[in-house]
């Protein structure tokens, strides 16, 4: 209660003119003027009010500092609307929502064509093979062609 009388003193009358300030701009719900807007929207301009706010937490009184936090939060969240940036932020999809939607899109059934493929006879693969194939691969006809492995 003295951090309110004291809010009335007459050194003090600075304090009061800015809390009816604040009030007034959180009751009013005016809008952030466009060119404001930009600058407050910008890293450097939430750090400067960051500033103003710890400032005022420090060196004024105190229903004046929580005043400031009030407003500073509004200020902020006005001009992200106002820039567009908000609803950027809240629409604009994430890497990992566009890849969560492109594997629900590549989710497909096991089909036909994978059922027959895997009944298929074991393929042999080169290399290091356990069992020997059954059949040797034969050269056909060149048509007069010059083997690749030719060294003429």
């Amino acid at each position: 209660m003295e951090s309110f009388s004291n809010l009335f003193k007459k050194q003090h009358i600075g304090e009061l003119i800015l809390v009816i300030l604040f009030i007034i701009y959180l009751i009013m719900g005016f809008s952030t003027p466009e060119p404001i807007a930009n600058l407050v929207d910008s890293l450097i301009g939430k750090v400067v009010i960051f500033i103003i706010v710890i400032y005022l937490f420090s060196y004024s009184n105190p229903i004046l500092a929580v005043l400031s936090l009030f407003v500073a939060f509004d200020l902020l969240r006005r001009s992200s609307a106002k820039t567009g940036i908000d609803v950027l932020q809240k629409y604009d999809p994430t890497e990992e929502k566009k890849m969560s939607q492109f594997t629900a899109f590549n989710q497909f059934p096991y089909t036909l064509e994978q059922e027959v493929v895997a009944k298929m006879a074991p393929l042999v693969k080169s290399g290091n093979s356990i069992t020997q194939s059954s059949f040797k691969p034969l050269l056909n006809n060149l048509h007069d062609a010059t083997p690749i492995n030719n060294s003429n």
